[in-house]
């Protein structure tokens, strides 16, 4: 069964954030080590590279998640306009934590940029 192109689009725009995530917080890390050199029991910075790499974990699983529930609706062979409605509300739903994330991602980035 073919996916609707709603869904469609929703999976394409966290995928999008996702990778925006994963870049910035792989920047952020960069920026991380950079000072943990010359500051290397920095605790605050520390917090802040385990808070990265958590989210770049986090960005991995959703892809991961979301693919998975791709393949789903595609094995379905009837899909239902409730079943259609509780995935665009999961991914929905997934949209808004993706979004949150990046955010804290983008001004933990740009607090890190500062200090260099």
């Amino acid at each position: 069964m073919s996916i609707p192109s709603e869904i469609t689009v929703l999976v394409e725009r966290i995928k999008q954030e996702l990778t925006q995530i994963e870049q910035e917080a792989g920047e952020g890390l960069n920026i991380c080590r950079a000072i943990l050199g010359s500051f290397p029991n920095n605790f605050t910075v520390i917090q802040i590279s385990g808070f990265l790499n958590t989210c770049i974990f986090f960005a991995n699983t959703s892809k991961t998640q979301i693919q998975e529930r791709i393949e789903y609706l595609s094995a379905v062979e009837v899909l239902t306009n409730d079943r259609i409605e509780e995935v665009g509300e999961d991914l929905a739903m997934e949209l808004g934590r993706v979004l949150e994330t990046k955010i804290r991602v983008s001004s933990i980035k740009a607090r890190l940029e500062n200090l260099q």
